[in-house]
């Protein structure tokens, strides 16, 4: 385990909490790769902490099913089949179609002046190839969607799926025939939440999300 960790102490945050931030976002990111192990001990010293907030912090990974702790091996970063990604995208798209129904009936125009703004950026970011930024402004657009229907569970749940497949997104925007199909989705769903169109909505949301499940499972082929 080579990576570098930069941690910076929160005092709003308990210790696990900020161990759990490191390491979750270090997956994300691919910089911890799958099947990489993680053992205690060595966090511990990476980190600068004892092993007992390194041990709270991966019972917190392996719930958002990042890791899988091992009974005398330790955790392991968690690879996902196809299979796996398939099923957690077609979970997300029924969540999604949720969202999008609410942010059609009930998106306030300062939330869709917000997600115009931030479309602006996402369009900008693809253009510069910064495909990290493309990904999290894409999560901000998403949030505000999902923030419309004031139902924090539903809220809660799509950011854990959401993180299951971030490693295999960054991959995915970064095939060329991603841009215009996403830049276009994205178009068109706020198109259809200034008209208050649902059915629009989410027969292009389900679009977005078949497309993103297509174009993950093709490059896992490879």
């Amino acid at each position: 385990m080579d990576y570098k960790f930069n941690v910076s102490v929160n005092e709003y945050l308990p210790l696990r909490e900020v161990v759990f931030n490191n390491l979750r976002d270090a997956i994300l990111k691919g910089e911890l790769a799958p099947g990489e192990r993680l053992l205690e001990n060595q966090l511990a010293d990476k980190l600068g902490v004892s092993r007992t907030p390194v041990r709270e912090a991966l019972r917190m990974l392996e719930q958002e099913n990042l890791v899988a702790l091992i009974p005398r091996k330790g955790a392991q970063v968690l690879d996902l089949s196809a299979n796996d990604i398939k099923n957690v995208l077609e979970i997300r798209s029924a969540l999604e179609a949720v969202g999008i129904r609410h942010a059609c009936r009930s998106m306030t125009s300062e939330s869709l002046r917000e997600i115009k703004l931030l479309n602006a950026q996402f369009e900008q970011a693809f253009e510069d190839g910064d495909y990290e930024k493309v990904a999290t402004v894409d999560e901000k657009i998403h949030d505000i969607i999902f923030a419309s229907s004031n139902n924090n569970k539903l809220v809660q749940i799509i950011s854990s799926m959401r993180a299951q497949v971030y490693r295999y997104r960054i991959a995915y925007l970064k095939v060329h025939e991603t841009k215009t199909a996403v830049i276009n989705h994205h178009r068109a769903i706020i198109e259809a939440i200034e008209n208050r169109n649902e059915k629009d909505g989410v027969r292009v949301m389900a679009e977005h999300i078949e497309h993103q499940t297509q174009v993950i499972l093709k490059s896992l082929k490879k």
